[in-house]
């Protein structure tokens, strides 16, 4: 699916290697993770508890845990997507390497999903690395 999510547009799916195969991208490189709730991220991981609280009150902020990259995502548009399915893998609608090319993302998308806003490159999201103590920034 091809989608404006929270932060920029981006390729969806809970299929990793369709959307790997998609943007000509290792199949062994890990994909974003999103979800419709904390909740739903509490099936799959484990959250530090010292940054729980933070989890909660973040907006468009990525979190690294135990290697695997997620984002939970509170309102929008992307987010009634996202409460369909529960989570989804999500990645920017551009070739591996490649800045985001419109005639690309509507060639590779099997399904195109446009708000009001319609489908743009915006800011990516923040990325912070945690564990049981740190915090560190990585984007």
């Amino acid at each position: 699916m091809l989608v404006q999510t929270d932060t920029t547009v981006g390729f969806v799916s809970q299929n990793a290697s369709a959307l790997a195969r998609c943007k000509n991208r290792p199949q062994n490189k890990p994909f974003l993770k999103t979800f419709a709730s904390l909740g739903e991220y509490k099936k799959s991981g484990r959250i530090p508890g010292r940054f729980k609280r933070e989890l909660r009150r973040t907006a468009k902020t990525t979190y690294v845990v135990k290697g695997q990259a997620f984002r939970i995502v509170t309102g929008g548009s992307y987010h009634r997507v996202l409460k369909l399915y529960g989570w989804l893998y999500s990645t920017s609608a551009n070739a591996a390497g490649e800045r985001y090319d419109p005639a690309f993302a509507l060639e590779k998308a099997d399904v195109i999903i446009k708000d009001e806003r319609g489908l743009y490159e915006d800011v990516p999201s923040n990325i912070y690395r945690i564990n049981k103590k740190i915090k560190r920034r990585i984007r």
